[in-house]
């Protein structure tokens, strides 16, 4: 008699000690009595479980990363890739996240594979090799319009790898290095256009103090004396070729009206072949 007298007590105890659980900071217990859930979760730190009448649902408060498995996507330009993604998401809901849906993380790759497809199908290739921030942006807002009604939280999406077609790097290549050319190209002509303009401000210039070409001239064989070559430079003053070229001109103006004196004096062929020279008067 006296062992069933502390039968009652110690089941009391035990029941009593199996219905205290302990949630972490980051989690919360969602408690469903008789079937109806309650309206407050509990945690974090102790809480009291009645079993069966009670049944508690753990749901952690931390940031979750799942992967996005690599999706075959067809951009707007008709160009298949295959593209995967990260997504950052945490319950903000445990109450929603129990209730709205029966696997919120299965539910929320679902989603996020979906969304993936459908957005990466609006953009164009360019778009979507230069512009990850918009796209991120828009993924992550279409995830949590979503996911909301669930409880969750999208915080961050980011397309992590984009695998192109072997032919269509060796485009993208050529197209880059066409573009290179083009620049290099522009720039070389900007450049040769301002060389033009700096030479004529520098001719206008010289044109006024003609002293100046003869001491860039002096400056010319200094350079090029100061570089270790063989080339021999005699330097000739460029006023001697203005003076030879004066004189020059003289003498052709005082040739000129010898030359037009001997024209007169011509032979004169007669009818019988011979040959006389007129008498001057």
């Amino acid at each position: 008699m006296f062992p069933l007298i502390w039968v009652v007590p110690v089941m009391v105890a035990l029941y009593l000690f199996s219905s205290i659980k302990i949630l972490s900071e980051y989690e919360r217990g969602v408690v469903f009595r008789l079937g109806r859930v309650l309206a407050q979760p509990r945690g974090p730190g102790l809480a009291l479980v009645f079993a069966p009448i009670d049944r508690l649902v753990r749901m952690s408060l931390r940031v979750e990363a799942m992967e996005v498995p690599a999706q075959d996507v067809i951009t707007r330009d008709n160009v298949t890739v295959k593209v995967n993604a990260i997504v950052y998401f945490r319950v903000i809901d445990p109450t929603k996240a129990v209730i709205e849906v029966k696997n919120f993380l299965y539910a929320t790759s679902q989603l996020a594979q979906t969304s993936l497809r459908s957005v990466l199908g609006e953009v164009d290739l360019d778009s979507l090799l230069s512009q990850r921030d918009r796209i991120n942006e828009r993924l992550q807002s279409v995830l949590d319009q979503h996911t909301g009604p669930w409880g969750v939280k999208v915080s961050m999406v980011e397309v992590k790898q984009v695998d192109l077609p072997e032919q269509m790097i060796r485009v993208i290549a050529r197209q880059a290095e066409a573009e290179r050319e083009r620049r290099a190209k522009v720039i070389h002509a900007e450049g040769e256009y301002l060389a033009a303009e700096k030479l004529a401000m520098a001719a206008e210039l010289i044109q006024k103090q003609p002293a100046a070409i003869q001491l860039r001239y002096l400056q010319t064989l200094v350079e090029i004396g100061s570089e270790k070559n063989t080339t021999v430079v005699f330097p000739l003053p460029i006023d001697m070729f203005a003076n030879v070229g004066r004189v020059l001109e003289h003498f052709a103006q005082a040739t000129t009206p010898a030359h037009a004196g001997e024209g007169v004096r011509t032979e004169v062929i007669s009818r019988n072949g011979a040959a006389s020279t007129p008498q001057n008067a």
